[in-house]
């Protein structure tokens, strides 16, 4: 199964900038939106489901905020709204499909870019989630968690380490929660098939040059439990698709 990840800062806009035409092309089998900012009747889905797709949405509260939504070319056995944690599932950031004994998780983690407040509340969810996802592992081994984590992990992750280490998203404290929830029995999948540097997934938006020179950071994943380690076919990132100041990453794992 071929699985996307991708951040598309508001999928109106994506699709005004060639979303579903870049969906013709069958990049994936499924495929994982974050930060979608509408609910599934602000976008004509005729057209998701003329290309084969079934779609599920979870939307924030809040209109134009937030939101993710799952896209299958395969129809899930099982879709799942949100995670149980209050906050998080009133800004839309969680959604779950299984497929047979596997379950993807979706999810667009915050950021604590906007200040004090929204970074303890990250720092909240990351702890909140990490809890959910132990125990959810325990009944089922098979995980795969994508999403917008908004944290670059390793200074190879950024294209500024030494500027960025006060910045939110490549802060100390978020780095060693990466650490941390990668030694408990996860994969970063991009990383068992490319080690090297100068891959990213985000680029700012406020200057038109930092993409064109790669300043980015990785902070999109596809992260797989250890009983899938074995079953991964590929990793890439993806950066010359554009509708978006993100980029898809993607993995391809032998069901």
């Amino acid at each position: 199964m071929r699985i996307i990840s991708y951040n598309v800062n508001g999928i109106r806009a994506a699709i005004k900038k060639g979303f579903f035409d870049w969906l013709k092309t069958n990049p994936a089998d499924v495929i994982c939106l974050q930060e979608t900012k509408a609910t599934q009747g602000d976008v004509d889905v005729k057209q998701l489901e003329a290309l084969g797709y079934y779609h599920h949405w979870f939307s924030a509260q809040k209109k134009g905020y937030s939101g993710v939504a799952i896209f299958s070319k395969v129809k899930p056995d099982k879709v799942e709204l949100g995670c149980g944690i209050k906050n998080s599932d009133n800004e839309g950031r969680v959604i779950q499909a299984d497929f047979g004994d596997i379950r993807l998780i979706n999810a667009y983690f915050p950021s604590g870019t906007s200040g004090d407040e929204r970074q303890l509340f990250k720092y909240s969810w990351l702890n909140e989630f990490e809890t959910y996802l132990t125990k959810l592992k325990k009944k089922i081994p098979k995980l795969i968690l994508v999403g917008d984590y908004n944290i670059a992990h390793h200074p190879i992750d950024i294209h500024d380490p030494k500027g960025n280490k006060k910045s939110s998203g490549f802060l100390p404290e978020e780095r060693e929660w990466m650490t941390t929830f990668l030694s408990t029995g996860w994969v970063d999948t991009f990383r068992e098939f490319n080690t090297k540097p100068h891959h990213y997934s985000w680029w700012s938006q406020r200057f038109p040059s930092v993409r064109l020179n790669n300043k980015g950071w990785r902070i999109d994943y596809i992260t797989v439990t250890e009983p899938l380690k074995k079953q991964l076919k590929a990793a890439e990132i993806l950066p010359t698709i554009i509708h978006s100041d993100h980029c898809p990453v993607y993995v391809e794992i032998d069901f």
